[in-house]
């Protein structure tokens, strides 16, 4: 990294965002590029790329606030719903290199869309893809 990225630099205060949270371990602002109104991203103050490069504890101290910002967001917005997302890594479509967390407020009817394509495992590819994962964790 060349610098600063522009998450730590709205976490440090030199970048104005419209923030609705702070604690010493994480900050929340409105998304500038809100899916719905109320669109708040919670972003830790210590840079992380993405989840795949957090310890638990960074995350722990960040996810420790998500309920009560979560609440203040549905309330505030009157939503009835919430989408909580996270992206880790390009494919998955994250753009800021710097761990943060969606909190999209969500109505009926809102507009949204947000479709799994789910699909199925072929004779074997499940307990196959289980065993590689559990192998991966007792590792």
């Amino acid at each position: 990294m060349s610098g600063p990225c522009i998450f730590c630099k709205i976490a440090e205060g030199a970048i104005p965002s419209r923030q609705v949270y702070s604690d010493e371990h994480c900050v929340a602002f409105l998304d500038i590029s809100p899916l719905a109104p109320g669109h708040t991203l919670v972003v830790p103050r210590r840079h992380v790329t993405n989840l795949l490069d957090c310890s638990a504890d960074a995350l722990v101290e960040v996810t420790r606030a998500l309920p009560r910002i979560a609440s203040a967001v549905v309330a505030a917005t009157g939503a009835t719903g919430l989408n909580l997302l996270q992206n880790s890594g390009t494919s998955s479509g994250q753009v800021v290199m710097h761990l943060h967390f969606h909190l999209i407020p969500r109505c009926e009817g809102d507009g949204l869309g947000y479709r799994w394509n789910a699909g199925s495992y072929a004779a074997g590819e499940a307990e196959a893809i289980q065993d590689r994962i559990a192998r991966q964790l007792q590792s």
